[in-house]
């Protein structure tokens, strides 16, 4: 690469890592909603996990679409569409708020996650072709340690900008009930259109970069080439299977720790249930560099064996022992989550490297495990309790253990592959 290449391409890389940050404010931001609509309507566990349900079926729905737009009009194209979309769904919070209208917030936040499945799909496809094949896993390592790190600002955010002093709003049909609800509707509407406005300056930044041509070429054939020989493969198939678990098991670990936090500690202030979510994603982050030293001895399927081993076992702690020992588990448990995305990934696409492209449609599609398992545990925390709701995760702790060591046993350890999750 000429030195008049690299500045295009130094300038393309430093947004492209800034959309890992912004995805990943965008999914925790949820966990602090899922809490907030659950007080401003009074919503029951299941009724508050829609907020994931709404959020992560776009991920069933976008990603062929996406996968044909990229091929069509090349990744660059594709970052941006996704910004709109992204920065218009955060802006229609501010309607929704004045309406005090919950399905209102739903639509919003379903046009947010359609814009994130542009950006995960055309970003990581960016940080590969920025610079040379052999530091491609770097790049999108140092990208990808920006996910968790986002992810922490938005729970940030939400802790300070978002909840109130309203821990227990009053009861419905108390005189100060409706407006007590809804400002806690529409505490969220300056927290979104900031955001919403950060999203559009970055696309106008995006638009207005030059990135290297091959960020912005289209590309011949059909995107979804070798799908037939994809689905041939038992390995990829399981793969993508044991992905929508573990989505849905990371997804729901997350989304439910503050109800846990205040079930099982009782009296506990809503901002602090979300410093301990906020712990969480920071042993999530420590997770993501401590397995790239460990990545250099074993493989993905060894180190993720070992940790949904760990994992699986705190998880039951939390089922078994509600209450601090409980909860001290579930924030670990973050850590051993931090390899299982791309593990997966990784073991998935042994012997199938020539259908990536294909291969990250079908991947992606299976991210809908967070809107299927966290209905499930809201079914669950309704009809027993939010502890007995995490044997979800454990059992989804569990299938991702069986196919890890299935893996390391049939010597299909997968390369140290690091994703967008």
């Amino acid at each position: 690469m000429t030195a008049g290449a690299r500045g295009p391409a130094s300038a393309a890389l430093v947004l492209t890592v800034l959309l890992y940050a912004l995805w990943g404010m965008a999914h925790n931001l949820n966990d602090i909603l899922i809490a907030q609509f659950r007080k401003a309507f009074a919503l029951s566990d299941l009724q508050s996990s829609l907020v994931q349900s709404c959020f992560y079926i776009a991920y069933l729905v976008m990603p062929i679409p996406v996968a044909l737009f990229i091929q069509r009009f090349g990744y660059k194209r594709g970052v941006i569409l996704g910004l709109c979309l992204y920065g218009t769904g955060a802006l229609l919070f501010w309607p929704a708020a004045e309406r005090v209208a919950y399905g209102a917030f739903l639509s919003a936040l379903f046009v947010i996650a359609c814009g994130l499945t542009f950006l995960e799909t055309a970003g990581t496809g960016i940080v590969v072709v920025l610079g040379s094949p052999e530091r491609a896993e770097w790049r999108i390592n140092l990208a990808q340690a920006f996910n968790p790190i986002g992810s922490i600002i938005g729970v940030l955010v939400g802790r300070q900008f978002i909840f109130s002093a309203h821990e227990t709003p009053p009861p419905i049909g108390h005189t100060t009930d409706v407006l007590v609800r809804a400002a806690e509707a529409r505490a969220v509407q300056m927290p979104y259109l900031v955001i919403g406005l950060v999203v559009f300056a970055v696309a106008l930044l995006v638009a207005n970069t030059r990135f290297p041509e091959r960020a912005t070429r289209t590309h011949r054939g059909s995107p979804l080439g070798g799908l037939r020989a994809l689905l041939h493969s038992r390995l990829f198939v399981a793969g993508v299977a044991t992905q929508f678990f573990y989505v849905g098991t990371q997804i729901g670990v997350w989304s439910f720790l503050v109800r846990y936090t205040q079930r099982n500690l009782p009296g506990t202030p809503d901002r602090t249930a979300a410093l301990y979510l906020m712990i969480s994603l920071v042993l999530f982050l420590l997770g993501r560099f401590a397995t790239l030293l460990l990545l250099r001895r074993w493989s993905s399927a060894q180190i993720g064996m070992v940790f949904a081993a760990c994992a699986g076992a705190l998880a039951a702690f939390a089922v078994l022992a509600p209450g601090p020992i409980g909860l001290a588990s579930l924030i670990l448990t973050s850590f051993f989550m931090s390899i299982m995305y791309p593990a997966i990934y990784a073991i998935g696409l042994h012997g199938n490297a020539e259908h990536s492209q294909a291969a990250s449609a079908l991947m992606i599609m299976a991210i809908v495990g967070g809107a299927v398992l966290t209905a499930m545990m809201g079914a669950i925390s309704d009809a027993f309790t939010i502890s007995h709701a995490y044997a979800v995760p454990f059992v989804g702790f569990v299938i991702v253990f069986i196919f890890c060591t299935f893996a390391v046993r049939s010597g299909r350890v997968g390369a140290a592959f690091a994703a967008a999750h």
